[in-house]
C-alpha cells in the first residue's frame, strides 16, 4: 500500500499548509467532552509547524445543513487546541471571508490558525462536484495556501470539497494519523496474527453487513453483541420481545451462519442478555437466558438492552486469548449505568490483548473513555468508525485514493 507522505511535499519553511483534521467531537453546553480527535491530531500538527510551516486547520463539527449554527461552532476546539499545543491558535468566525483571511495573514512561520466549520458552507458536501471544488477553490484563495494535508482520517470515505478536491487542487499528502490508521488495518485485513478476533457491536447488524461478510474468511472468531444480536438470535428461531430486531436481514444473517460454519469460523452469539422493562436508567432490570427472552415478568414487552454476565465473560476469555482483535461497536445501552457492564468487560478485555488490539473509533471510542480507559491501554483507538469500517469491507475510499493509495 503506497500513499503520499508529508516527504513528498519537500520542505515547507514560510508555506501555508492546510490541513483536514477530523475535530468533530461531542459538546456538551460548550464543553468538549471526548477531546480523543483534537489529540490524535496533535503529532501532524506539530511536525508542520515545527518545519516552519503556517498551519491553517480545518474541519467539520455536527451536522449543519449549509449554513452557520452557534452550536456547531470550533471556538470550543480552538480553545483546546490552544491548551494542548501549548501556543496560541487564531481562531477565524468564517471559512473563507473576511476573518479567514486576517487570521492567515497573521500567522508566523510555525504558528496556527483554525478556520470556522467547513459545512457552514454548502459547498463542502454538495453532490455537485462543481459547487465542491468552487468552495475548495475559494478555500485556496482565502488562505493562499500552497499545501494541503490531509488527515482527518474520520472522514476520508466522504467525497467532500476538503477531502478531494482540494486534494486534486493543492500538492497534498497524507499526515501522520492517516498514516497510522492505515498501517493498523493493512494489519487488521492483510497479515494479523492468530487468533484472530473481531467484535462487533452496536444498534444495527444492517450497519456491519458488508464487514462480516469481508471479514469472515480472515478471522477466527466472531463475537456478536449490542442491539444486533437480536436479529442473529431471532434468524436461529429465539423470540426477543421488544429488543431490537431487523426482519428484514434475518435471511441474510442466516447465510452468514451458514457460511461461518462452512469456513470453520466461530460465530459467538450471547448466552445470556440484560432484559428490561423499558428504556430508561431507573427500569426495571433482570438477566435471563437468551433463549427465554419472552419468559422474564416483562414478557413480550422485554428489551434487551445489554449482553449477560457468563456472556461478557466468554467473550472476555476469547479476547485474551487473542493474538489480534478488532472491535466496533459496544455491547448495550453504555450510556445508562445498570447497561454498561458488557462494554466495560469487553473494553477491559482488550486492554490484556498480547498483540494488536483495536477499537474501531466512533461509539466504541466514547465508549471506553466514558467507563475510565485511557487510549494507551490499548494498542489503537480508531479516530474514524464509518471510515474505518468501509475500509474493512474492503471498499475504495475517495478520500485516500487522491492521495494515491
Amino acid at each position: 500500500m503506497t500513499i503520499r507522505t508529508l516527504e513528498s511535499l519537500g520542505s515547507l519553511a514560510g508555506k501555508t499548509v492546510l490541513v483536514r483534521c477530523d475535530l468533530n467531537v461531542p459538546l456538551k453546553d460548550g464543553i468538549i467532552t471526548d477531546d480523543g480527535r483534537v489529540r490524535a491530531s496533535l503529532p501532524t500538527l506539530k511536525a508542520l509547524a515545527s518545519q516552519g510551516a503556517r498551519v491553517v486547520i480545518v474541519s467539520h463539527l455536527g451536522r449543519p445543513e449549509g449554513t452557520p449554527e452557534a452550536k456547531y461552532s470550533l471556538a470550543p476546539v480552538a480553545a483546546r487546541l490552544a491548551e494542548l499545543l501549548e501556543t496560541p491558535v487564531a481562531f477565524a468566525g468564517d471559512t473563507v471571508g473576511a476573518e479567514a483571511a486576517a487570521a492567515v495573514s497573521g500567522l508566523s512561520d510555525g504558528g496556527y490558525a483554525l478556520l470556522e466549520n467547513l459545512r457552514f458552507n454548502a459547498g463542502e458536501t454538495s453532490k455537485s462536484a462543481d459547487e465542491r471544488r468552487a468552495f475548495a477553490e475559494e478555500l485556496v484563495s482565502a488562505s493562499g495556501a500552497d499545501a494541503f494535508v490531509s488527515d482527518g482520517f474520520g472522514v476520508v470515505h466522504r467525497k467532500q470539497a476538503s477531502v478531494f478536491e482540494l486534494a486534486e487542487i493543492l500538492p497534498s499528502a497524507a499526515g501522520l494519523l492517516i498514516q497510522a490508521e492505515l498501517e493498523v488495518l493493512d494489519k487488521l485485513t492483510e497479515t494479523p496474527t492468530r487468533p484472530y478476533t473481531v467484535v462487533l457491536g452496536g444498534s444495527k447488524v444492517s450497519d456491519k453487513l458488508g464487514v462480516i461478510g469481508h471479514l469472515l474468511p480472515k478471522v477466527d472468531s466472531l463475537l456478536i453483541g449490542g442491539g444486533m444480536l437480536f436479529t442473529f438470535l431471532a434468524a436461529q428461531g429465539f423470540q426477543v420481545g421488544a429488543s431490537l430486531l431487523e426482519k428484514d436481514q434475518i435471511e441474510t444473517v442466516k447465510g452468514y451462519l451458514e457460511k461461518a460454519a462452512e469456513l470453520g469460523v466461530s460465530i459467538v452469539l450471547p448466552t445470556d442478555v440484560v432484559v428490561a422493562s423499558k428504556f430508561g436508567a431507573d427500569a426495571e432490570h433482570t438477566v435471563t437466558s437468551a433463549e427465554r427472552i419472552e419468559e422474564t415478568p416483562f414478557g413480550q414487552n422485554g428489551l434487551g438492552l445489554d449482553i449477560g454476565p457468563d456472556t461478557a465473560a466468554t467473550f472476555a476469555s476469547i479476547i485474551a486469548a487473542s493474538h489480534t482483535v478488532f472491535w466496533n461497536g459496544p455491547m448495550g445501552v453504555f450510556e445508562l449505568a445498570p447497561f454498561a457492564e458488557g462494554t466495560r468487560v469487553v473494553a477491559a478485555a482488550l486492554t490484556t490483548v498480547d498483540g494488536l488490539a483495536v477499537v474501531g473509533g466512533g461509539d466504541s471510542a466514547s465508549a471506553v473513555r466514558a467507563l475510565g480507559f485511557t487510549d494507551d491501554q490499548f494498542g489503537h483507538i480508531s479516530t474514524g468508525g464509518g471510515a474505518s469500517l468501509e475500509f474493512l469491507e474492503g471498499k475504495r475510499l475517495p478520500g485516500l485514493e487522491v492521495l494515491g493509495w
